[in-house]
């Protein structure tokens, strides 16, 4: 997730209409009751019992992963006793029209024959709408060029007056966004996706429950196996949700049942958690390989950032929104470097490698607004071009070493 609010200026009106507005506005949108905290556990979508995860029960995850486990032995003629082949996984970010890094990263490692198939792809905001694609492997290469490099702000949102801040749930409709995703998301991809769960290959997508302040990790291939059109609707919503930043972009509300009972979630951007995440931290994947009985297998993660390291520099006004987003920027860029050394701890724990990409300070490209289509065609370049010819990916967090292998 990248927050870029308005400018302070039209911040401003905007205050000065919620003032106008404040005595008429009396009322909110109108919602079904939210899952009371009791009962978030017990929660289920579609009737599909595996749909999703939280982080604070580790039991239901491990279960997955052993199963999944059991299901690849099964294609790849594995045997209890003996061990798997190497996995790989991969991270993909939030990062906005950042995205395009990502992207380009993934197509040029195509190029430059060595990309693998992942065992489990995990991602939040942009890099949630980037997981398919990556997940699907380079058979998807075209339409993943196409989402990063023939867009542009029309084919994302569309902004509201500026009343929205009181009468609307956010200040800009992301309905064009739900059609961009829908074009690509079809019925073939879903299906394919179901291929791949039942090898046992993992799509996870993290969306935050804004009624609970949690993470929810979606579990895609599970809805795509259950099949139908609620299944593929509700994974376009899933994405949607993970890339909905929140005030800017409409939240997604999901419905549910809970002790037979009807309830609505309000979900936002994962980002609002974590910009990155391969597990919890609740999940050791080594006690899920044990209990599907086979041996510890070589494990290699790949954490792709779609953005920078550091926050690009700005001469900040002296005004208290002007100073409030600069803060709320600069925090969620370093809440981002922070996920790296919670995923590093995981691998390390896992004993599988570690490899870490980003947008260097070597880029340079004019970005005049968000999802500026010749600022993401030049992103995606930059890193296809680096991909191509073998990226240097780093084998730890930033300060922990400065190697390239």
């Amino acid at each position: 997730m990248r927050i870029r609010v308005a400018s302070p200026k039209r911040i401003v009106i905007c205050m000065l209409a919620v003032g106008a507005l404040l005595v008429s506005a009396c009322s909110t949108l109108d919602r079904k009751s939210a899952v009371p905290p009791e009962l978030r556990r017990e929660t289920t979508v579609l009737g599909i019992p595996n749909a999703r995860f939280f982080p604070d029960q580790p039991a239901p995850m491990r279960a997955e992963q052993e199963q999944a486990l059991i299901r690849e032995a099964r294609y790849a003629h594995v045997k209890p006793g003996e061990t798997m082949a190497t996995g790989y996984l991969l991270s993909l970010s939030g990062g906005g029209d950042d995205g395009a890094f990502g992207a380009g990263l993934l197509v040029g490692w195509t190029a430059h024959g060595d990309r693998p198939s992942f065992k489990l792809v995990t991602g939040v905001s942009t890099g949630a709408l980037i997981s398919p694609f990556a997940f699907l492997g380079p058979e998807y290469d075209g339409a993943l060029t196409e989402v990063y490099t023939g867009i542009n702000q029309s084919n994302i949102f569309e902004k509201r007056f500026i009343t929205a801040a009181v009468t609307e749930d956010a200040l800009s409709d992301t309905a064009p966004l739900y059609a961009t995703i829908s074009k690509h998301v079809d019925e073939r991809m879903m299906a394919r996706i179901a291929e791949e769960y039942e090898r046992g290959r993992l799509l996870l997508i993290q969306t935050t429950d804004l009624d609970a302040g949690y993470p929810v990790i979606w579990n895609i291939g599970a809805i795509a196996k259950s099949g139908g059109p609620e299944a593929l609707s509700l994974i376009r919503h899933i994405m949607l949700a993970s890339a909905s930043i929140p005030a800017a972009f409409p939240p997604v509300m999901f419905d549910v049942e809970a002790r037979g009972e009807p309830y609505q979630e309000m979900h936002v951007d994962g980002g609002a958690v974590s910009q990155a995440f391969l597990v919890p931290a609740s999940v050791d994947p080594r006690l899920a390989q044990k209990a599907a009985g086979f041996h510890a297998r070589k494990m290699v993660a790949y954490i792709i950032r779609n953005s920078r390291l550091t926050t690009e520099w700005t001469d900040v006004e002296r005004l208290t929104l002007s100073i409030a987003q600069r803060a709320v920027t600069t925090m969620i860029n370093y809440n981002g470097i922070g996920d790296f050394y919670r995923i590093y701890m995981e691998t390390r724990r896992a004993n599988a490698a570690f490899n870490l990409a980003y947008i260097g300070p070597d880029f340079h490209a004019e970005h005049k607004e968000e999802f500026d289509t010749g600022y993401m065609r030049a992103l995606y370049r930059f890193a296809f071009d680096k991909a191509a010819k073998g990226y240097p990916w780093q084998d730890g967090p930033p300060g922990f070493t400065h190697s390239a292998h």
